[in-house]
C-alpha cells in the first residue's frame, strides 16, 4: 500500500521510500523515514495535496510524491 492510497485520519507506518536521486533525498529531508508515523490529516479539494501529520508537524505532499512511500496500516486503536 502507498500513502496516496490512506483515507483522512488513516494511521500508518512508512515501510520504504522509494523515487531516485533528489526527489528521494527531499522526502527523506522532510523527516518520511522508515518506521515513522504519519496521520492523513487533509485532502485538498480537488483531491492533490494531501496534508499528513508526523512528527510533531503538518507536511503538504503532491499525490505523485505520495504514490513513491510505501507503508503499513496501523491497526485501529494502535499508537501512533
Amino acid at each position: 500500500m502507498t500513502l496516496d492510497e490512506l483515507p483522512v485520519g488513516g494511521r500508518s507506518k512508512i515501510v520504504a521510500v522509494g523515487g531516485q536521486g533528489a526527489l528521494r533525498r527531499r522526502l527523506l529531508d522532510m523527516g518520511l523515514t522508515p518506521h515513522t508515523a504519519v496521520m492523513v490529516r487533509k485532502v485538498a479539494p480537488m483531491g492533490d495535496p494531501i496534508e499528513l501529520y508526523l512528527r510533531g508537524y503538518e507536511l503538504t505532499l503532491r499525490l505523485e510524491d505520495a504514490q513513491k512511500i510505501e507503508i503499513e496500516a496501523v491497526p485501529a486503536g494502535g499508537q501512533q
